[in-house]
């Protein structure tokens, strides 16, 4: 049977990628466990743990089956923070041992999509539509206390991820009118574009080692949605912007790098491409 999907890594310094994982099933949004030895993703409403040497294992998430790609770990690499829609039908975010267990809420609003945590594991960043067709990015506690509103309204803002340092989320929104790369203070302060290309960009990723931002641009005629299985590029620039560079065109988009995908080190990335 031929592949759909080819979980892969691509190596900075050697400018390569290599395979991990292919096989028949839609596999989605890969990360790293906090020790580089495994990656976290998601296929058919379950998670996965992945060894880099091995196969995918399915994680026990109790009730939890109906799973998208937004997920990830604490930094602790003990617990796992899903989003799925089992139990209310609308998504939620919530939180799981990674070595599998009874899901805890975390969002106290729905529809909340989890996209990101601090790296001190504070405090998470998920995308909020908790009221019909309005987007925000949001901030809580990682225990979903405290939320706070960064900017709701008058746009589509999706796929927040926390800077290095924390101090920052970045975004992508088509406030502008095309889909581009936003950053706005933690505190709401200080809103910035920080992409002006000829593509629609989504999902901005700051490397954990403060150097880099990682992002994938579709062609501008699709427009404001982010589809599987289109022709799409994966373009890195410094972390306080500037110069972007298009590393390598893939047939991806939804599922390619929804969630952060940095290797610890920062040297590294997955990604997944589509057949």
């Amino acid at each position: 049977m031929s592949p759909r999907s080819s979980i892969e890594i691509y190596d900075l310094q050697s400018r390569q990628s290599r395979v991990v994982f292919q096989g028949p099933e839609l596999w989605e949004s890969p990360h790293f466990t906090p020790d580089g030895t495994a990656l976290i993703l998601n296929s058919e409403g379950r998670i996965y743990r992945l060894p880099l040497d091995s196969k995918p294992q399915v994680i026990d998430t109790g009730f939890a089956v109906r799973c998208n790609n937004d997920h990830g770990l604490t930094p602790d690499g003990q617990t796992l923070l899903i989003t799925d829609k089992t139990e209310y039908d609308r998504a939620c975010i919530y939180a799981v041992p990674l070595t599998g267990g009874t899901p805890r809420r975390v969002s106290a609003h729905m529809s909340s999509y989890y996209h990101g945590i601090s790296a001190d594991g504070a405090w998470i960043t998920y995308t909020g539509i908790h009221q019909k067709d309005v987007f925000g990015i949001y901030i809580s506690r990682s225990d979903g206390s405290d939320e706070r509103a960064l900017i709701v309204g008058n746009a589509l803002h999706d796929g927040p991820d926390f800077s290095a340092d924390g101090e920052w989320i970045w975004f992508n929104s088509n406030r502008s009118g095309q889909m581009q790369l936003w950053r706005i203070r933690r505190d709401g302060r200080d809103l910035q574009r920080m992409s002006d290309s000829p593509y629609a960009d989504w999902f901005p990723h700051p490397s954990p080692d403060g150097r880099h931002v990682l992002w994938l641009s579709y062609d501008p005629s699709v427009g404001r949605d982010h589809p599987r299985d289109q022709t799409v590029r994966l373009r890195l620039m410094p972390a306080e912007g500037g110069e972007a560079e298009t590393l390598f065109e893939l047939f991806g988009g939804q599922g390619t790098m929804n969630v952060p995908n940095w290797a610890p080190d920062g040297y590294s990335f997955a990604f997944v491409r589509y057949f």
